[in-house]
């Protein structure tokens, strides 16, 4: 379909507060400074008069949609949407077709906007080929899946790929505000109590849209948006969490010790609170991920694998959907058996370290590769574990400072009580016990 922004379809029909607030200019977009910077590919090509092809990587929210109407209005071409999830093959050969038209007709070039690229299937994106191709429209698409699993070579290989990042929550506040005081926005027609601003803020996650879909809501119920008011519309109760303050802290504290504690319950409790009250969920993904290690260990080493698993992938898909995959790990480390063997043998060996207990390297373990190491005896006696039976030599591998220091003292908790057995027989074997 053509534009959206059709003067009678707004007379008929009011728009929404965010397709209004959408910006015009590269220089109205707010956020994504690495994208829209002088002398950025993005700025180049829109400023140039030659047809493009774009993918737009990023979370929701983040002006996918926006960056592709800014480049039809900046380089004054017609702006056709398709969205992947209703349209087929058939439809996109008719918006080509049609953009061929007009290209022959008039000289006007169209931008075709295809959201939620990812969806389309291998015919549907071999469809767009012979347009990107032969440069019959300015092609962009939006994704928010990682084009390189999700798009064909063919089509990706033609084109520039850009990857937008969430807003940030001056970003977030800057776009409420701007909608706030502008004509074309609410135009001083109410006004926005700074915590209720603040309130829209962390319900909004680096959300542009959502921010001023709540705020439109808000604005529907009274005129003097209080917090309260921005609860009711958004059906959402505020939720006391200070990022920089106490609430921070204490939540995360708790999160962590309900983990370590087994409680299921209660960190997911906490993990709730952190969502809801706009925490940056790579935050509690990292916070995670060092759990996994610290207070699971070897008692579970899958842990530490859903940890990663999951840190990747809200970082893939952001919220709303990444709190299931955090929900996934959260369950994971609360239910696995405890060891916090592995933090307290690197503490141990850092804390010789750091004590100067360091000594030099057995001359059997030295590097032997570079010329005239063999003159200076390196590499001299050393047994190859691969030679043996078990894959196990006694020799020195230890300085002689900690030769006899013991940093990793495995529990017998949960998978790390066979890895206690075999350390143990493998250490005394080692040291000749």
């Amino acid at each position: 379909m053509d534009s959206l922004f059709d003067s009678a379809a707004e007379e008929a029909t009011p728009q929404p507060l965010a397709v209004r607030m959408r910006p015009r200019t590269l220089d109205e977009v707010i956020g994504q400074r690495h994208l829209l910077g002088s002398g950025t590919p993005l700025r180049r090509l829109v400023e140039s008069e030659a047809p493009m092809s774009l993918f737009l990587w990023g979370p929701p929210g983040t002006g996918k949609t926006t960056l592709a109407y800014v480049v039809s209005n900046v380089t004054k071409r017609r702006f056709v949407e398709i969205s992947a999830v209703s349209a087929g093959v058939k439809d996109v050969r008719a918006a080509i077709d049609n953009a061929r038209r007009e290209l022959g007709m008039s000289g006007r070039q169209t931008v075709l906007f295809v959201d939620e690229v990812h969806r389309f299937n291998k015919a549907q994106q071999d469809a767009l080929l012979p347009a990107v191709e032969n440069r019959w429209v300015t092609f962009i698409g939006a994704t928010t899946e990682n084009p390189s699993f999700s798009v064909i070579s063919p089509l990706l290989s033609r084109s520039l790929l850009l990857t937008l990042e969430s807003l940030s929550d001056d970003d977030v506040r800057a776009v409420l505000e701007r909608a706030v005081s502008e004509p074309r926005g609410l135009g001083g027609r109410a006004t926005l109590a700074p915590e209720a601003l603040d309130h829209l803020v962390r319900l909004a996650g680096g959300d542009a849209r959502r921010s001023l879909t709540y705020l439109e809501a808000a604005a529907l119920l009274a005129d003097d948006i209080t917090v309260e008011v921005v609860e009711k519309a958004a059906d959402k109760a505020a939720v006391r969490y200070d990022r920089q303050g106490d609430q921070h802290y204490d939540v995360i504290s708790a999160f962590i010790k309900s983990m370590r504690g087994s409680d299921a319950d209660a960190a997911l409790h906490y993990l709730a609170r952190m969502i809801e009250a706009g925490e940056d969920p790579r935050f509690i993904a990292r916070r995670i991920v060092i759990f996994a290690s610290e207070d699971v260990g070897m008692a579970d080493p899958t842990c530490l694998q859903t940890a990663v698993a999951v840190a990747q992938a809200v970082q893939l898909i952001g919220l709303p959907e990444g709190q299931i995959n955090l929900a996934h790990a959260v369950i994971h480390c609360a239910m696995a058996p405890k060891s916090n063997a592995v933090v307290k043998a690197i503490g141990a060996a850092v804390g010789d370290v750091r004590k100067g207990l360091i000594g030099q390297v057995p001359g059997h373990l030295r590097d032997a590769h570079y010329p005239g190491a063999a003159k200076l005896g390196h590499g001299d006696g050393y047994k190859y574990p691969h030679d043996f039976d078990h894959g196990l030599v006694r020799q020195d591998y230890a300085p002689e400072q900690v030769r006899e220091r013991r940093y990793y003292e495995p529990t017998r908790h949960g998978a790390e009580a066979p890895v206690a057995d075999r350390w143990t027989r493998i250490r005394d074997f080692l040291r000749g016990s």
